[in-house]
């Protein structure tokens, strides 16, 4: 058994089979770690049962779509990963309208169901330090709400972050999905927590995406935490999108409905000041 004090240069000494000649920390996790030889790589540590895995598992499974580049897995085991070192520099426009083009690719690859899990992956995963179930589904609507929404819906309450009649505004856009969804697409291979952290703009001028919730899912839930939280060059993003693969009319009118998952994740992990966005957004979605 490995001794859950083990720092990230054993472990990544462990995985790879290789020398560690130095680390330094990044953040509390992942660590930067030199090999000897010379190569760096990122050591991340699990903080959850089947958390490496589900990351692991879904690094994987967006790599195999050919489309966004992610970071190769050099070494895991049920608590520690070790990835490559993606060198990072400026974002520019060409490469943003690039990353349009791969993503929606990667989109298109598909999924088996919505709510499927990346072949390995577990069911019980993860999206940040939230558990997120990955349960099949047919129905986009009736599984965006059961599956997506919901759960962190009625933690968040439980936990008095969001009053009772205040969940009733969300959960009165759940009862409307059908009518607000617009019309039905196949399942889309979702990153799944595609912030602007979750993107890497490589000094090559190619994005890798890193720290996947990947899922079978509408691809419109992607693009709208792209623009939840901001990302460089934005406009660019969306536009290589278009002109790959364009939305169905009146996706505009639905981000904010495709909002209401990352930001109820947010409130339950963070507080009230996302349980007031999640609030804005389940407005937002009557919007005509």
């Amino acid at each position: 058994m490995v001794d859950r004090g083990e720092d990230p240069g054993r472990a990544a000494s462990r995985l790879t089979g290789r020398r560690v000649a130095g680390a330094r920390a990044v953040s509390a996790s992942p660590a930067e770690v030199t090999l000897e030889g010379g190569a760096v790589v990122m050591v991340k540590r699990g903080e959850a049962p089947g958390a490496v895995r589900a990351e692991v598992a879904g690094l994987r499974w967006l790599g195999a779509a050919g489309a966004v580049r992610v970071p190769a897995v050099l070494g895991h085991d049920e608590r520690w990963m070790v990835t490559e070192r993606v060198p990072t520099g400026r974002p520019d426009g060409e490469a943003a309208r690039r990353f349009g083009h791969a993503l929606a690719a990667l989109h298109a690859s598909g999924a088996p169901s919505f709510g499927a899990p990346p072949p390995g992956g577990p069911e019980e995963a993860y999206i940040g330090l939230a558990p997120m179930r990955n349960a099949p589904g047919a129905d986009w609507p009736a599984w965006y709400a059961e599956h997506r929404v919901l759960p962190y819906l009625r933690s968040a309450v439980d936990a008095g972050t969001l009053l009772p009649g205040e969940a009733a505004v969300i959960e009165r856009a759940c009862e409307r999905l059908p009518a607000l969804a617009g019309p039905p697409e196949p399942p889309a291979r979702l990153h799944g927590d595609l912030w602007n952290g979750n993107v890497l703009w490589g000094t090559d001028g190619e994005v890798r995406l890193i720290d996947p919730a990947a899922h079978g899912g509408h691809r419109e839930t992607d693009l709208a935490m792209l623009q939840l939280f901001g990302c460089p060059h934005l406009d660019g993003v969306l536009a290589g999108y278009q002109e790959a693969a364009p939305l169905a009319d009146g996706w505009r009118r639905r981000v904010a409905l495709h909002q209401l998952f990352p930001l109820l994740v947010h409130t339950v992990l963070f507080g009230r000041g996302y349980a007031d966005r999640a609030l804005a957004a389940a407005h937002g979605a009557f919007a005509k």
